[in-house]
């Protein structure tokens, strides 16, 4: 199938941006979601086609479902929906905040779920659709610094796994991803230049993500891992 309408969280920034950009650039529509106007609409400006731009906290369940069912009506029914909206915190398991375990579980968790209930039934009437989840190599392996963002994100591969398995006899495609850092703002305050300075590239992550969910008569790809050739935040 061609996607028509491509929903992507988290587009003000980083891989969301690029994957607005670029599939933007193929003709379809895209729908920015994100918790920053200014920098949703940013990124929209950089759009050559059709886009919506929706201001959304992907935590908060009913307003999820005001922005989808606004979607269905603006726009149409989604095609592709990329949940890569995410929040980290770091640092030894004893001093995260109450406050950080709640939006680490509340926007990388609950938020993909919340998502991927607004299009699933639609999808599954159409049998056809895509549901790419970004969720990190921290969804792979427990990482030291990390305990509470590798929680929400092992919960986010359970999910998606899972997901797998209840549309195996359907037509739409569930993809999990899985890379190691990248070189965005994900990480400002956290490291320094010359410490990210060797990450993965965002664009290059975008093209790989891109051709490896084209839909494919014979094959299906479930999963993608992609991690950094030097073993730094990977």
């Amino acid at each position: 199938m061609v996607y028509r309408v491509a929903v992507i969280t988290g587009a003000g920034s980083g891989l969301g941006a690029f994957l607005a950009k670029k599939y933007s650039r193929q003709g379809v529509h895209v729908v920015l979601l994100g918790r920053s106007e200014e920098k949703l609409f940013k990124v929209a400006d950089a759009l050559p086609s059709n886009h919506s731009v929706y201001v959304t906290d992907v935590s908060c369940k009913k307003e999820v479902q005001r922005v989808f069912d606004s979607i269905r009506k603006e726009v149409g029914p989604v095609d592709l929906l990329i949940n890569n909206a995410g929040v980290g915190s770091f640092d030894l398991a004893e001093n995260i905040s109450e406050e950080s375990i709640h939006e680490m579980i509340d926007i990388n968790l609950k938020g993909t779920i919340f998502c991927t209930q607004q299009v699933l039934k639609q999808m599954k009437a159409r049998n056809q659709g895509c549901i790419v989840n970004i969720v990190s190599t921290a969804g792979k392996q427990g990482k030291v610094h990390e305990s509470v963002y590798c929680a929400s994100k092992f919960g986010v591969r359970g999910f998606t796994e899972s997901l797998t398995l209840e549309l195996q006899e359907t037509s739409i495609q569930v993809v999990g991803v899985y890379m190691g850092g990248m070189k965005t703002e994900f990480w400002n305050g956290i490291f320094t230049s010359e410490q990210t300075k060797n990450l993965m590239n965002p664009d290059d992550v975008a093209d790989i993500i891109m051709e490896n969910i084209q839909p494919r008569k014979y094959l299906t790809v479930e999963e993608m891992i992609i991690k950094n050739k030097k073993n730094f935040l990977c």
